[in-house]
Protein backbone atom coordinates (compact mmCIF):
# COMPACT_ATOMS: atom_id res chain seq x y z
CA UNK A 1 0.00 0.00 0.00
CA UNK A 2 1.21 3.42 -0.79
CA UNK A 3 1.22 6.29 1.67
CA UNK A 4 -1.35 8.14 -0.44
CA UNK A 5 -3.86 5.29 -0.24
CA UNK A 6 -3.36 4.96 3.52
CA UNK A 7 -3.92 8.69 3.98
CA UNK A 8 -7.07 8.61 1.84
CA UNK A 9 -8.46 5.72 3.89
CA UNK A 10 -7.72 7.61 7.13
CA UNK A 11 -9.46 10.71 5.75
CA UNK A 12 -12.49 8.64 4.76
CA UNK A 13 -12.64 7.09 8.23
CA UNK A 14 -12.38 10.51 9.89
CA UNK A 15 -15.21 11.81 7.69
CA UNK A 16 -17.37 8.81 8.57
CA UNK A 17 -16.70 9.16 12.30
CA UNK A 18 -17.42 12.90 12.18
CA UNK A 19 -20.75 12.22 10.52
CA UNK A 20 -21.65 9.58 13.11
CA UNK A 21 -20.67 11.93 15.95
CA UNK A 22 -22.88 14.71 14.57
CA UNK A 23 -25.76 12.29 14.25
CA UNK A 24 -25.36 11.07 17.83
CA UNK A 25 -24.90 14.57 19.23
CA UNK A 26 -28.02 15.93 17.55
CA UNK A 27 -30.57 13.17 18.02
CA UNK A 28 -29.25 10.51 20.35
CA UNK A 29 -27.91 12.55 23.25
CA UNK A 30 -31.29 13.36 24.82
CA UNK A 31 -32.46 9.77 24.69
CA UNK A 32 -29.16 8.52 26.10
CA UNK A 33 -29.32 10.99 28.96
CA UNK A 34 -32.86 10.01 29.82
CA UNK A 35 -31.96 6.35 29.63
CA UNK A 36 -28.98 6.66 31.99
CA UNK A 37 -30.97 8.83 34.40
CA UNK A 38 -33.51 6.03 34.77
CA UNK A 39 -30.91 3.33 35.38
CA UNK A 40 -28.93 5.22 38.04
CA UNK A 41 -31.01 5.08 41.18
CA UNK A 42 -30.12 7.04 44.29
CA UNK A 43 -28.16 4.93 46.76
CA UNK A 44 -30.06 3.80 49.82
CA UNK A 45 -29.27 5.57 53.07
CA UNK A 46 -26.88 3.62 55.23
CA UNK A 47 -28.18 2.57 58.60
CA UNK A 48 -26.52 4.64 61.31
CA UNK A 49 -24.79 2.45 63.85
CA UNK A 50 -24.89 3.19 67.53
CA UNK A 51 -22.09 2.38 69.93
CA UNK A 52 -22.48 1.51 73.56
CA UNK A 53 -20.90 3.77 76.15
CA UNK A 54 -18.35 1.05 76.87
CA UNK A 55 -17.33 0.81 73.21
CA UNK A 56 -16.99 4.61 72.93
CA UNK A 57 -14.77 4.62 76.03
CA UNK A 58 -12.52 1.87 74.62
CA UNK A 59 -12.14 3.79 71.36
CA UNK A 60 -11.42 7.05 73.21
CA UNK A 61 -8.82 5.38 75.43
CA UNK A 62 -7.11 3.78 72.43
CA UNK A 63 -7.00 7.12 70.62
CA UNK A 64 -5.51 8.83 73.67
CA UNK A 65 -2.78 6.18 73.73
CA UNK A 66 -2.05 6.81 70.04
CA UNK A 67 -1.87 10.57 70.65
CA UNK A 68 0.51 10.04 73.58
CA UNK A 69 2.74 7.80 71.48
CA UNK A 70 2.77 10.36 68.68
CA UNK A 71 3.60 13.16 71.09
CA UNK A 72 6.43 11.14 72.66
CA UNK A 73 8.10 10.74 69.26
CA UNK A 74 9.89 7.77 67.75
CA UNK A 75 11.68 5.32 70.02
CA UNK A 76 15.44 5.58 70.02
CA UNK A 77 17.39 2.39 69.41
CA UNK A 78 20.77 2.29 71.14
Amino acid sequence: MSIESILSQIDAEIARLTQVRKLLASSGSSSLTAKTAKTKAAPAKAHKRTLSAEARKRIADAQKLRWAAQKAGPKKIS
